[in-house]
């Protein structure tokens, strides 16, 4: 898709009482603030300072109170605990958190992640079954488990007390369990109601530590594994969440695991410079491949290792299944594009299904279509009797809430409004795409299907300085619910522009107005530089860019246009 298509808008323009009430920052800063629904200077300094929420106690949680009083009574009876956690980085930060926090009391605890290939998403009765077998009396799942109703009713058939943990959106009837913890049921107290499914995991083990203390064990010591899931599971960084990541970067910055310095090496990350960005784009998607291509609990063992050889050879090992996966991304996007889009008209709804495609890869083929021609996607796997899939959105369309609309086609499914996944047998698809394409349509029709970019402010160059930079850095961590802000200036002079990368597909320039000249990065947009005008306006993120030991500000371009 050409980016020169992508509408450019300007999110709000701040209110005379919130201009004068945030009169301590710069007018960008006052703006960026306001954006982001702080008004006042107390909210503003709460915000920056990424402070910890006033009630933040676990046993608000529904069911935490039950849940505790079990793992107490199982810990001190010497019962056999099994945390059963979910394949992606979420999954299995959560299931190295619980594995943590129980060896630290002394538990007798053994962790199990579903393989993607042979057991599909969450818990399965040949598991239980199995778990059942090993002696287990107890089963705590982590990000997993609202929707696992029928699983729910053996687990209590074979004598297992179930504990689920998840962050996942609750069908109309909630699982049978011993005990659900969960923010987002249905009268639930808990205020924030987005934690991921890592976080859940960290409120029991912070409850279940204020019962069975332990001097060598701080609960804060998990924060690392909280900010990682966190981010990797594209929850909204906003209040607890914002104070949960903030601490848990801190301490990612000094790694006290073994194998998260390892997989840092190889992922060519400075450990004293992490962001959330190298999270998001170099840690999570290392951590993920494992689950993605084989089994997930190689991440979950690197995570868990104190082993100086064992964590070398496992992060190289998530390394190149990473670039692996990308590779198979790349070309199952191809071919899915091929099916999706036949005729060259792009339909409102995107779906591509194959037997040759990697279940594991699907989400991000569904992801770049998205990306690309901004529809909901679905891309799936063809096995004999069922197709898998997963699904990626947009604003305009609730994709969750449209499945649920589908429930009495389907096996099993869950997600979020913008993600999801589900099971459908292959003698009902048809009818479900049929019905899925009429819900796609009904809410689509008419509307302007085109990617937006908003901008928090328009800037003149001169506002571009180091000085502000460091101001920036105080509305970190960014990322989803919380994004990085983007401005626009507009009539740059291009000084010079020349196409760098592997094939060329990126564009580095410098851009000049009056006096001040800046550099400047676009990525996947080298195809301007044969026809790129003298002035231009553009759109981006303003940012350091670190280069073999020296800092200096750069704008790392969205789209550009030619100058109005």
């Amino acid at each position: 898709m050409n980016q020169s298509i992508k509408r450019w808008e300007i999110k709000a323009r701040i209110s005379q009482e919130a201009d004068a009430a945030l009169d301590q920052f710069t007018p960008a800063m006052r703006q960026i603030l306001y954006n982001r629904g702080i008004a006042n200077a107390e909210d503003a300094k709460r915000f920056l300072d990424a402070q910890e929420p006033d009630n933040t106690d676990p046993f608000q949680l529904s069911d935490m109170e039950k849940a505790v009083d079990r793992l107490q009574a199982a810990i001190e009876n010497g019962e056999s605990i099994a945390i059963y956690g979910d394949y992606d980085a979420d999954g299995v930060t959560a299931s190295a958190l619980m594995m943590q926090a129980f060896s630290a009391m002394d538990a007798q605890v053994q962790a199990y992640i579903p393989n993607r290939f042979d057991e599909g998403y969450g818990l399965n009765v040949e598991a239980l079954d199995e778990l059942k077998d090993r002696g287990v009396q107890v089963v705590v799942t982590v990000d997993c488990g609202i929707r696992a109703l029928n699983e729910a009713l053996h687990a209590r058939a074979i004598g297992l007390d179930l504990i689920i943990t998840d962050h996942h959106n609750p069908g109309a009837d909630l699982p049978e369990a011993f005990a659900l913890i969960n923010p987002k049921k249905a009268g639930d107290g808990y205020p924030s109601k987005n934690l991921a499914g890592v976080g859940v995991a960290y409120k029991l083990a912070t409850a279940l530590s204020t019962r069975i203390g332990h001097a060598d064990f701080d609960p804060e010591s998990l924060l690392d594994f909280v900010a990682l899931g966190t981010v990797a599971d594209l929850v909204p960084l906003e209040g607890e969440n914002r104070y949960l990541v903030r601490a848990g970067l801190q301490r990612l910055r000094y790694p006290q695991r073994q194998g998260l310095y390892s997989l840092m090496q190889l992922a060519g990350v400075i450990p004293t410079q992490m962001n959330a960005s190298h999270i998001g784009f170099n840690l999570g998607p290392r951590l993920n491949a494992a689950g993605r291509l084989d089994s997930a609990m190689a991440a979950f063992e690197l995570l868990t290792t104190n082993d100086v050889m064992t964590a070398g050879k496992l992060a190289q090992d998530l390394d190149n299944q990473n670039r692996e996966r990308q590779k198979i991304t790349r070309d199952m996007q191809e071919r899915a594009e091929e099916t999706a889009i036949s005729d060259g008209e792009i339909p409102y709804l995107l779906f591509a299904a194959h037997e040759s495609f990697n279940p594991g890869v699907v989400g991000l083929a569904a992801s770049r279509l998205t990306e690309r021609y901004y529809r909901p996607s679905i891309v799936g796997h063809h096995d004999i009797e069922t197709t898998r899939a997963s699904c990626r959105s947009i604003p305009e369309f609730d994709i969750t809430a449209a499945l649920d609309k589908c429930a009495d086609l389907l096996v099993k499914y869950g997600g979020h409004a913008a993600a999801a996944g589900f099971t459908v047998s292959n003698d009902r698809l048809d009818e479900f795409l049929e019905r899925m394409n009429a819900i796609a349509a009904e809410q689509l029709v008419g509307k302007d299907l085109r990617p937006v970019i908003f901008a928090d402010a328009e800037v003149p160059m001169r506002v571009l300085t180091m000085d502000f930079l460091n101001q920036l850095e105080r509305l970190q961590p960014t990322g989803y619910g919380n994004p990085e802000p983007v401005f626009i200036t507009r009539g740059l002079r291009v000084e010079n522009s020349r196409p760098v990368g592997r094939d060329g597909s990126h564009l580095k320039l410098s851009l000049s107005e009056g006096a001040m000249t800046l550099d400047a990065i676009a990525f996947r947009q080298g195809d301007w530089h044969a026809s790129l005008p003298e002035r231009i306006d553009v759109i981006y993120h303003f940012e350091k860019n670190e280069f073999r030991g020296s800092v200096s500000p750069q704008l790392n371009i969205r789209d550009i246009r030619p100058a109005e």
